[in-house]
């Protein structure tokens, strides 16, 4: 599953785009240097996301929306169309 398809099943599961999920993580506190065990219990607890998409988000808190190029176009299992994450809904690409 690519970095994105993650953030887009967030979306899904949540009804909150991942943009909205960032701005309740700062609201809660949630920073660079916040513990990923932290964003876990939080994503877990109120909205029943696994480690999986609870890592994702959890990346984008500490790196924000760029991810590394190795994975662009790379074809493997973890293939992205961009370097750039999109944070603002799916249907906003």
């Amino acid at each position: 599953m690519s970095f994105q398809a993650y953030l887009d099943k967030i979306e899904e599961k949540t009804g909150k785009t991942p943009q909205q999920l960032l701005d309740e993580a700062k609201l809660k506190g949630f920073g660079k240097s916040t513990k990923a065990s932290e964003v876990l219990t939080w994503l877990k607890d109120e909205y029943e996301l696994g480690r999986g998409h609870g890592m994702a988000l959890f990346h984008v808190i500490k790196n924000g929306s760029k991810i590394s190029s190795k994975h662009v176009g790379s074809g493997k299992v973890h293939n992205d169309a961009s370097d750039t994450l999109i944070l603002t809904g799916k249907n906003k690409s």
